[in-house]
């Protein structure tokens, strides 16, 4: 039997040559976003170790390059931490139909943010307040012809700058990797809750849906700002018509997103026709809101900031904050059912924890951009608790809701760094000692090896247990701080800023240093924002570069089930690419052995549960450094778990390997604790990391310790060779 060797990347795609180990390779399939390539005949041995084909499947393009994938990571990363909270309810299928919706609600609630912090940025600050102080527009080209346009046209005509905003959502939620000859599954898109089943990587229809919903959406959140203070003065039974229209929209907007059929794959025409009609509702009510905010009317003048504005902002984190509750109380009483149990948070928190994260990203974007641009329209005549207005002097104050963000934010973050901080010091002395006892077990030369390479492989073990101790605690704590202040700023309508309150409450001694914390607070989250960017243009050579880099494969791994605007899945792409391969070299009488690095393995896992039973007969499953149970079947209970992986397992007769190291702070055993006896209990196989603490004879230096980096070396050759053994001797 021929065998052919297909290698699957991880995230570290350093290209084909890389993962084959030869200099120089050829495309036999694919393309270039996602291609499968052998050794080019005449340059290098096209086999590997037992005679066997050697393939390398490539996909890391369809993840983007570093710096296109930090700069969505960073602009996209509210809208993807939301689609992740969906996949990780302790529940799926019918079960989890009310949480879905639940987090189809809290997306929604981040596309109003959105909307809103342009509105902010436009319709308030330029258009209302800068437009109305001579100050503010003097010598200013972009801005000064405003103040000579009534306040109603100036809100029309900037409410241009949202309605972009909202065009690029829906321009850049249309983006997919799916190939249209995938879309052949007959299951229920999202309510589709097994890996196995054909129309899992398929959710076209749910993306078209929720495109037009939060579109919707989107568009009514503007009307609503832009008729709120026009109508406000006008008193006029048209403005009114219009809100109370609008405000319909809206909700029946809301309400299709809680229904079943938005995740439905065959809907029937009249689901199709509300979701339409939602969209081009919306269309036609912006453009009479338009309409309206133009018509003449007497001479009037904008005065503090636009009316509605902090009432829309503490509505909408009220409802985040209602919603996260709700979400976090069922899910937590889903969590304590013995027949689920994800291990990452406590009472299966985890889908609630995330979506908190995800809001409270959003809102801190949303409020340092309205700060920093309020900085600047204001020439430095920002008031302070400590010094008041200049005579003609713009207020240019955003919504003190933005306040209370800010403040929350800038104290949450320097907790959670204290906290990991401690975290990593606590219990260390306990740690060490028990790393150092493994040392001494994996190596008996240790009594003759320098201390330094002992401390070493040591401290390298020490690391790999952190991830599992402080990823929950310290999500959790954020969490917890961010609904705290997301409650606060809900409140603000009747007791304003944090500065003012604690001004009435202590008087300057408080009101001061609160004010300036706040202040410090936007510039926090702005540094953040450019330390993201710094790391990830610096990709997986950090460990805060090799952590952003897992968050982006975890996270785009899934598909787009609650917010359009979430990065594209590149599954729904490589998973239809390497069934219809293997199909395709099986058919021509290959055995094939598919070696999946890291993320790639659970790809192949994925993979190895699509494939007709036909075909599994002649495969094998090689997995090495996989996050498959230590990341995947913590976090996404309801999709990665022992059943399925013990699926894996037999639809392949057993034919799987899986190489793990102590050092790996990401990868780790697939059937941690299963007896030998049973055919789980021999999957699994420890390899030494580093292979040794003493200089090898042939060698000038002691061996590194890899971790969760992988070469081909004796123990993949030697795994290669068994499983080729394994699938001749089943023929």
């Amino acid at each position: 039997m021929r065998i052919t060797e297909v290698r699957v990347h991880g995230v570290a795609d350093r290209g084909p040559e890389a993962i084959l180990d030869r200099p120089i390779v050829v495309r036999v399939a694919g393309d270039a976003n996602a291609g499968f390539y052998r050794p080019r005949p005449g340059f290098g041995d096209p086999t590997g170790p037992g005679g066997v084909t050697l393939e390398a499947y490539r996909w890391g393009p369809l993840a983007g390059g570093r710096a296109r994938r930090t700069l969505l990571l960073v602009l996209l990363l509210p809208f993807m931490l939301a689609n992740i909270a969906v996949w990780m309810l302790p529940a799926a299928g019918r079960e989890g139909a009310a949480n879905r919706a639940l987090c189809r609600l809290l997306a929604a609630t981040l596309t109003a943010m959105y909307v809103l912090s342009l509105v902010g940025v436009s319709l308030d600050l330029v258009a209302w307040q800068c437009a109305a102080y001579d100050r503010c527009v003097e010598a200013r080209r972009w801005v000064s012809w405003l103040a000579g346009v009534p306040v109603g046209a100036r809100l029309a005509i900037l409410a241009i700058v949202p309605i972009a905003g909202i065009a690029v959502l829906w321009r850049l939620s249309a983006r997919s990797w799916q190939l249209p000859e995938d879309a052949r599954g007959i299951a229920q898109g999202v309510g589709a809750d097994r890996l196995d089943e054909p129309a899992f990587w398929d959710t076209r229809a749910l993306l078209r849906r929720l495109r037009s919903l939060h579109v919707g959406i989107a568009l009514g959140t503007l009307d609503v700002a832009l008729l709120l203070p026009v109508a406000g003065h006008d008193r006029s039974p048209i403005g009114y018509a219009l809100l109370a229209v609008d405000a319909a929209l809206l909700a029946v907007a809301l309400a299709a997103l809680c229904r079943p059929f938005v995740e439905q794959r065959g809907t029937g025409p009249g689901g199709e026709i509300i979701v339409n009609s939602v969209r081009l509702a919306a269309i036609g009510l912006t453009a009479l809101a338009l309409a309206y905010a133009l018509m003449p009317r007497p001479s009037w003048r904008a005065q503090e900031t636009l009316p509605g504005s902090e009432e829309m902002l503490s509505a909408l984190f009220v409802a985040q904050l209602v919603l996260v509750t709700v979400l976090g109380v069922r899910a937590a009483v889903q969590g304590r059912r013995p027949s689920i149990r994800p291990h990452i948070m406590v009472l299966g928190l985890g889908a609630p924890v995330l979506a908190t994260v995800a809001v409270g990203m959003a809102v801190a974007y949303s409020a340092a951009v309205n700060f920093l641009l309020a900085g600047y329209l204001d020439r430095g005549s920002e008031p302070t608790l400590a010094r008041p207005l200049p005579p003609g002097a713009p207020p240019l104050w955003p919504p003190a809701a933005f306040r209370w963000v800010i403040l929350g934010i800038s104290l949450a973050l320097p907790v959670v760094a204290l906290l990991a901080l401690a975290g990593g010091r606590l219990g260390r002395t306990r740690r060490l000692r028990a790393a150092e006892e493994l040392v001494r077990q994996e190596f008996p030369e240790v009594p003759r090896v320098p201390p330094e390479r002992v401390r070493a492989a040591r401290q390298a073990i020490v690391r790999s247990w952190l991830s599992d101790r402080l990823g929950a605690p310290l999500l959790t704590t954020y969490a917890a701080l961010v609904l705290l202040t997301l409650g606060a700023a809900g409140l603000s309508p009747w007791y304003g800023g944090p500065g003012q309150l604690a001004l009435k409450l202590g008087g300057p001694k408080l009101g001061l240093p609160t004010a300036f914390v706040t202040d410090l607070g936007t510039f926090l989250i702005v540094w953040l924002a450019v330390v993201l960017v710094v790391i990830g243009l610096r990709g997986p050579r950090s460990p805060a570069g090799r952590m952003i880099a897992v968050l982006w494969e975890l996270a785009t791994f899934w598909p787009r089930a609650t917010h359009p605007l979430a990065p594209p899945c590149y599954a729904e792409r490589v998973v239809p690419d390497l069934n219809r391969r293997i199909r395709t070299l099986i058919a021509e009488g290959d055995g094939v052995i598919l070696a999946a690095q890291s993320h790639g393995s659970v790809l192949a896992a994925a993979t190895v549960l699509q494939l007709p039973p036909d075909r599994l007969r002649r495969l094998a499953l090689l997995t090495y450094v996989t996050p498959l149970t230590r990341l995947y079947a913590r976090i996404f209970p309801a999709y990665v778990n022992e059943r399925q992986l013990h699926e894996v397992g037999e639809r392949i007769g057993w034919r799987w390997i899986n190489l793990w190291r102590r050092t790996d702070p990401i990868g780790g055993p697939v059937f941690p604790g299963a007896s030998p006896v049973y055919p789980a209990g021999r999957v699994d196989r420890r390899v030494r990391d580093p292979r040794g603490l003493l200089i090898p004879p042939t060698d000038t230096v002691p061996p590194a310790v890899k971790g969760h980096r992988f070469e081909p070396d004796d123990d993949f050759h030697a795994a290669i060779t068994e499983l080729s053994a394994r699938l001749r001797a089943a023929g």
